[in-house]
């Protein structure tokens, strides 16, 4: 539908716009909303983005469509009053401890008072206050500042396919909890932070208790104490003090080092260490025709959800520990004793677009001699508050290098700051082993925001079935493809967040897909400028290769640089009876895998028998199909063929699967 629509005055052409709210935001009106997010469904729910339509009154302009010859007014009177009342509303039901709150200076709540002149409110305060949840070693919960706009539920759902967060209770009473209200830990969270991207408020923060541990160890002259600087970071860390996504990060090396770090090195040489293990373990399933097709592993948020989720694919995914992880055993497994100190006394720090990384720090199969390889993780926006807590004046820093002997870096490691990186990183390393490539090799099909791009590709004599994919639906969408059959290919890249590592939970609060896109596409231009563009041709990290293992892809680089992983069973314990009775025990997995796949509605068929039916919250492997144990046997079924496999397995011959 097209047409004009006037606003304030002015005639705007509108085409495919979706409500008033995208009509108006395109010609540069602002029209303020706390829980509108392009990406996602409209919810209509904080009505802060009213406007006023001739012959139609007071509409939530997020939820109203364009109609041709439509005259809208975005600040009338009745406007501005309505939008008062409503900011003076949740003010009054909101903790407002500002000056102590993460989001202080980023929350939209407290921009938007501030815009309307918001001094005093008509309105008596809430009474009680909720506690938090740090449960999780990711995100922190506030249920105090929640405004329930909903987009934490949304973006979960809609972009991630779980649903960890939902609406509880009704009117006064309404609250958002995580599945089933236990704490956050507890749940299929995959510590993405994506809820904290949308959130508009200080009710969903990262969990920033990390900064107090690592100023300890700056402190303690017993440490040493170094930090580590991923690709994403770098072209958004300028924007939290107003210099936009350029690249800063000889800027970043600086300031680290006024705060007290020992060395500071770059992430990206990791990333390349990770290219040349992850591609030949791809050439080598290749040649084998086994555990196809290769997933990437490096995504923290992606490796958790194949656990909970899609336990059949384990064996699917890189060995290969993360470019974090690798950092990590490098530094305290090998570059600790060339400094003649302990793994205990060196606190290696990384800095991260992404608050899944914290979870990853801390998987009890990333430790030397018993101590963690990454002590501590600081998301983008984190890093930079030490750095303001430090006194240090950003914009006026001089810039400076990494330290040796791990400097080097090519435009390989850079691009796994976003979406497709990595994949074109494997397919430069692949094309250069291969046909001797020499020189830059880009990739097109690997590039952009889309969330799923598949490309046939052909390197020599091998044509390679390729997909890259950033955010879990697309993700599940993208699995059932090939566990259907329907798609056949060879390599994965998956990433959780939207964009790729630019667009992780950490980055700085204007997380929309523009901001990825600038991001981005200053990744691009950091490899595009850079002297080398393939992992292989790293000299310094051929010459660690050959130092610390007498080179790479051999027995000991994979004890050291790659890992393993297990199912994950959320809940265990007791068991649920849900149908007592005299005939055959049929346990039924009721955990959210399980659940995904059908396990309630075989519930429901099972109960109508005489059967005894329980539930339990994980039977393991539940990937395979929902599972079911019958006379101590675990079967996967599905709720099609679930009473004929069940009847095969019974045993007895009365016959109530077959009625």
């Amino acid at each position: 539908m097209s047409g004009k629509i006037t606003i304030n005055g002015q005639i705007i052409d509108f085409t495919d716009e979706k409500n008033i709210l995208a009509v108006a935001r395109k010609v540069g009106i602002d029209i303020p909303t706390l829980c509108y997010h392009p990406e996602l469904t409209i919810a209509g729910a904080c009505r802060l983005c009213v406007v006023e339509i001739e012959r139609m009154g007071v509409q939530a302009s997020c939820s109203t469509a364009p109609t041709d010859g439509m005259v809208v007014y975005t600040n009338s009177e009745k406007v501005n009053r309505v939008r008062k009342m409503v900011l003076e509303l949740l003010l009054a039901n909101h903790d407002r401890e500002c000056t102590t709150c993460d989001s202080s200076g980023a929350c939209k709540l407290q921009k938007y008072a501030n815009d309307y002149g918001i001094k005093r409110l008509r309105y008596p305060n809430r009474t009680t206050m909720a506690p938090l949840d740090t449960s999780s070693l990711s995100i922190v919960r506030d249920p105090n500042k929640c405004i329930l706009c909903g987009l934490c539920v949304r973006v979960c759902k809609e972009k991630q396919g779980i649903g960890v967060w939902d609406f509880k209770n009704r009117g006064s009473r309404t609250d958002i909890v995580a599945a089933m209200d236990q704490p956050l830990s507890e749940s299929a969270c995959i510590n993405c932070g994506q809820c904290i991207a949308v959130c508009p408020t200080g009710a969903l923060t990262s969990n920033s208790s990390s900064i107090q541990e690592i100023w300890a160890a700056i402190r303690d002259p017993k440490k040493t104490v170094v930090c580590q600087i991923a690709p994403a970071p770098r072209a958004a860390l300028g924007e939290e003090f107003g210099l936009g996504s350029v690249d800063v990060t000889k800027k970043v090396v600086t300031a680290l080092r006024k705060i007290g770090f020992d060395k500071v090195f770059d992430t990206v040489f990791t990333a390349d260490m990770t290219t040349i293990e992850e591609s030949n373990e791809f050439l080598s399933r290749l040649v084998k025709g086994e555990n196809l097709p290769l997933f990437t592993s490096c995504c923290p948020g992606w490796v958790k959800y194949a656990e909970e989720f899609h336990p059949e694919l384990l064996s699917n995914l890189s060995s290969c520990r993360s470019p974090q992880q690798m950092f990590g055993a490098v530094l305290k497994k090998k570059y600790a004793k060339e400094l003649g100190i302990a793994p205990q006394d060196m606190f290696v720090v990384s800095v991260m677009p992404c608050t899944a990384k914290k979870y990853e720090a801390k998987r009890p199969e990333f430790t030397t001699e018993g101590a963690y390889d990454v002590d501590a993780v600081l998301t983008t926006v984190e890093a930079a508050r030490m750095i303001k807590e430090a006194g240090i004046i950003f914009n006026t820093l001089e810039e400076s290098e990494f330290d040796q002997p791990m400097q080097q870096a090519t435009g390989s490691g850079v691009l796994f700051g976003t979406t497709g990186g990595v994949m074109e990183s494997v397919i430069r390393y692949v094309a250069g082993k291969l046909l001797n490539a020499e020189g830059r090799v880009d990739v097109e099909f690997t590039r952009g925001m889309e969330d799923t791009k598949i490309a046939s590709i052909n390197v020599g004599d091998n044509k390679l079935n390729l997909a890259v994919v950033n955010g879990l639906s697309a993700t599940e969408a993208l699995i059932q493809k090939i566990q259907s059959g329907e798609l056949d290919v060879q390599a994965v890249e998956v990433m959780a967040c939207p964009g790729g590592c630019v667009g992780g939970g950490g980055q700085p609060f204007q997380n929309d897909n523009e901001h990825r896109k600038a991001r981005a596409s200053e990744i691009y231009g950091i490899d595009a400028k850079l002297e080398l563009h393939k992992a292989q041709d790293n000299e310094d990290l051929n010459k660690i290769f050959e130092k610390y293992w007498g080179g790479c892809c051999n027995h000991d680089t994979h004890h050291d640089l790659h890992t393993h992983y297990n199912p994950k069973r959320r809940v265990a314990g007791n068991e649920i009876v849900i149908k007592d009775g005299n005939g055959p025990e049929i346990t039924v997995c009721i955990g959210e895998g399980c659940m995904k796949k059908g396990s309630i509605s075989l519930i429901e068929k099972l109960v109508n028998l005489p059967v005894k039916v329980k539930g339990v919250f994980c039977l393991e492997n539940c990937g395979n199909g929902v599972s079911v144990k019958v006379n101590d046997e675990i079967l996967h079924v599905t709720p099609e063929n679930a009473l004929e496999s069940i009847q095969k397995k019974c045993g007895c011959s009365c016959g109530c699967c077959s009625k």
